[in-house]
């Protein structure tokens, strides 16, 4: 076992490090085909629709490794380990002859991006090298660790993001690399049901590669996406002996000078909570407003709320939207915590928490009583049928989370989901093999 390579000790501890791995990826002539393997990331999948039309899409679909289903928590585990060793022994999964980094190439409504999918070096925090902005729910880096544990395997890349120069960098740097390779002829091409387009591309060339590393090494990262897991990394790394693949962990870098990542908001489903009780327990603490619908008529009067000073949410469950807006200062005063910068005390998430949640509502902060969404139609719907309340949030923008971040300071679990998210199970790192 070998740790991943072509990356020279000259970045190492200044800034970014992407090693080269070699890719564990499906072999397209034993499976059906390649979108109909993939998967969102493993807390984008809708549970249990979701999840059935993934499980019956492909025998092999990827979901059956990274959202196992038996009847404890240890049977999941260890039956996506046996699944992942089979798949290999069969030769659906296989390895790539040689390690590489890979362009990673995602378009559709309207959006492009590209990317450099590798081995990202593990950094604790404080070195200031990959900053978080989200808090993360222990029970689930948990669950992540021991599917990790048993599988001995990175099975999604994290979503990051990095800041380059706006340009190619001449001919130097990653940007130009990328802009080069994609002229070639890719390793795969396929269209997912979501419409998006996927091609990847491997980098193995030693200038190359040196060119990427020496770019990085001057890079910082924010996590876009997978506080979660970017934990979990973090976790497994202190049960290993160093200098082993346990030190590096599988990422989606992009460079948001060239290619913008679109923010979008986490909704919160609160399971417990009908409709009608959490209107009734607002008082004057909002001003209310009830919508008929549709759906896209809510979503547009909370945009337009949230370009005005203050707060704003959707309530949803009992066939109609319900708008809130301008919260009572002195309540907020009262019942937001006064010691994080102002940008922190204003975001929506941390008045739905503080105020909301806990002081109005009283609803504990775990799983039985809130779930987290990304789709508003399935939150609405999920909502509707199990009489809860869905709270439709407004998305950050990605420069209030970069400020927030550079400042160390984290916003609540949960606040953004940044995309488009790399579909899982076009590339996967099997830590036997890097």
């Amino acid at each position: 076992m070998s740790t991943p390579g072509h990356v020279t000790g000259e970045s190492a501890g200044r800034g970014l490090r992407l090693a080269p791995f070699r890719g564990l990826r499906y072999v397209p002539e034993r499976v059906g085909s390649l979108a109909a393997v993939t998967s969102p990331p493993y807390d984008v999948v809708v549970r249990p629709d979701g999840l059935r039309h993934l499980e019956t899409a492909d025998p092999y679909n990827i979901v059956r490794l990274i959202l196992p289903q038996a009847a404890t928590a240890a049977d999941r585990h260890r039956q996506a380990a046996e699944t992942l060793r089979r798949w290999q022994d069969e030769q659906v999964l296989a390895p790539d002859p040689e390690p590489a980094l890979y362009v990673y190439e995602q378009r559709g409504e309207g959006i492009l991006q590209r990317g450099l999918i590798g081995a990202l070096r593990l950094t604790p925090r404080e070195e200031g090298i990959v900053l978080p902005h989200e808090d993360v729910m222990p029970h689930i880096v948990e669950d992540r660790a021991a599917l990790m544990r048993d599988t001995a395997a990175n099975l999604e890349p994290l979503l990051f993001s990095y800041r380059g120069d706006g340009d190619a960098d001449g001919d130097e740097g990653a940007a130009a690399v990328i802009e080069r390779v994609i002229l070639t002829e890719p390793l795969f091409s396929t269209t997912t049901d979501d419409g998006f387009a996927h091609r990847l591309w491997s980098i193995t060339d030693a200038q190359d590669l040196a060119r990427i590393d020496k770019d990085l090494s001057r890079r910082h990262a924010l996590i876009a996406d997978g506080h979660h897991r970017w934990a979990t990394y973090l976790r497994l790394r202190s049960e290993q002996p160093a200098g082993g693949p346990w030190d590096f962990g599988l990422v989606l870098l992009v460079d948001t000078a060239r290619y913008p990542l679109r923010v979008r908001a986490i909704h919160r489903l609160l399971h417990k909570l009908p409709v009608r009780t959490a209107l009734e327990a607002l008082g004057d603490s909002f001003r209310v407003r009830t919508i008929d619908g549709p759906l896209e008529e809510a979503l547009t009067a909370l945009a337009e709320a949230a370009t005005e000073p203050g707060n704003a949410f959707v309530l949803a469950g009992d066939g109609r939207f319900h708008l809130l807006d301008r919260p009572d200062p002195a309540l907020l005063a009262r019942t937001v915590p006064a010691d994080r910068p102002r940008a922190w005390r204003e975001l929506d998430a941390t008045v739905l928490h503080s105020l909301l949640l806990e002081h109005i509502w009283n609803v504990p902060d775990d799983p039985e009583h809130i779930g987290y969404i990304h789709d508003t139609t399935a939150a609405v719907r999920q909502a509707v049928r199990h009489e809860g309340t869905a709270v439709l949030m407004h998305p950050v923008h990605e420069d209030v989370v970069r400020e927030l971040a550079e400042q160390g300071v984290t916003m609540p679990r949960k606040s953004t989901s940044f995309g488009p998210k790399p579909a899982t199970g076009l590339v996967l790192r099997s830590l036997a093999l890097n």
